[in-house]
């Protein structure tokens, strides 16, 4: 096996370091009970604040409503068209709500607005007892899709968020269920960051104070209940870098919004994701044994980014390892890796492939290659 420095890469990761502030440091406080702040695109974990520890969700629930409501209309088995009937037992229901009449048949787009927008408790059991006939199986399908997804230590036992003791989930897995959200239901997201809808006259912005503050911010959901205190599920684009926040714990709407504020700022501002190698782009050359070209491009099968602060980009090593010379027979196949090492991380690797046009020499350039590798002692061909 060869190794070899990748340094056109590193001289691009050195402009790249100082795309960040220079006074960035990547250490923060927060006043929340319960923080985490998370890259989707490299899993990385830029904040952490008892994101395992059990929280009433609030309202941030509703995220968890409206997947099963997504999921239904990806599967074709409801459309944005169709029209859910309105019980006594959501028109009755308080907190924040759509406002929606009993004995009234709603849109499914609205109801949608109603939730993501309104964060309307009365349009939530609409479609809890559309989808499910009633809030209580709703809620254990909640449950069991939310577990599917990675978010374990989940349990819901209404579709609104209404205070109830059994009712809990993490930081982490209000992140997770978030991203699996967006990663999903790309063509449906949108409805996160509108930011108002008016219904039955009725006039409402969006509860994410964050949505309208020019931060890329496109969603997701605010909560509040006594017992958790004020929290935000938020998530917004930057350069290229998506970055997810949830919190809770805060004392006020205002302290939220400023705590939640301070953390997507803070996040975009001292950390990149840069792209260092984009799927099919040629890392580094090998040479080749036996083929009627001597040079192969090695490349990667997949983007290969990664999340670092400007700390970490300078200690940054970016190594390729592999094979040197190849058979021409290997042509296609992994040959190799590049790895990233970062301080107090997991090495990143990722696989090379030889990609190339390139086929079995002749028979005499052959015996030319065998014969030089005879008298000279190295799997170099003649140029």
């Amino acid at each position: 096996m060869h190794k070899s420095r990748a340094n056109k890469l590193l001289f691009g990761l050195i402009l790249l370091a100082g795309l960040l502030h220079q006074d960035a440091q990547a250490e923060v406080a927060t006043k929340a009970k319960q923080a985490y702040l998370y890259c989707p695109q490299t899993g990385t974990v830029l904040l952490d604040v008892n994101s395992d520890q059990l929280m009433p969700p609030s309202s941030m629930t509703k995220i968890m409503t409206v997947y099963l409501l997504f999921d239904r209309i990806v599967s074709g088995e409801i459309s944005l068209d169709d029209k859910f009937p309105v019980s006594k037992l959501a028109w009755r229901k308080g907190g924040s709500k759509m406002f929606v009449e009993v004995g009234t048949y709603v849109l499914v787009e609205d109801l949608i607005r109603g939730i993501v927008v309104q964060s309307g408790n009365d349009a939530c059991i609409v479609v809890a007892e559309a989808l499910c006939g009633g809030e209580d199986v709703f809620a254990a399908e909640m449950t069991r899709k939310a577990k599917e997804l990675g978010a374990i230590n989940s349990t819901f036992k209404n579709s609104t968020g209404w205070p109830d003791p059994l009712h809990v989930s993490t930081a982490k897995d209000l992140a997770t269920i978030a991203e699996k959200l967006m990663t999903k239901f790309p063509d449906l997201y949108h409805y996160f960051s509108e930011p108002e809808f008016t219904y039955y006259g009725i006039r409402q912005e969006n509860r994410n104070p964050l949505i309208k503050r020019g931060m890329g911010i496109d969603g997701l959901k605010t909560g509040s209940t006594d017992a958790g205190g004020y929290g935000m599920v938020a998530s917004g684009v930057q350069d290229g870098q998506r970055l997810i926040l949830v919190i809770n714990g805060l004392k006020t709407a205002g302290e939220r919004a400023w705590e939640a504020e301070m953390l997507m700022s803070w996040g975009f501002r001292n950390f990149a994701t840069p792209t260092l190698f984009k799927k099919g782009e040629e890392v580094v050359k090998t040479n080749v044994w036996l083929g009627d070209k001597p040079q192969v491009g090695l490349t990667v099968d997949k983007d290969v980014q990664v999340t670092l602060s400007r700390a970490q980009m300078k200690q940054m090593k970016v190594e390729a390892v592999y094979d040197e010379p190849i058979d021409v027979s290997r042509i296609g196949q992994i040959v190799g890796k590049v790895t990233i090492t970062i301080p107090d991380r997991q090495p990143i690797e990722a696989p090379l492939r030889a990609m190339g046009d390139v086929k079995s020499a002749g028979f005499f350039n052959r015996l030319h290659a065998a014969l030089y590798y005879l008298f000279w002692g190295h799997n170099e061909q003649p140029a």
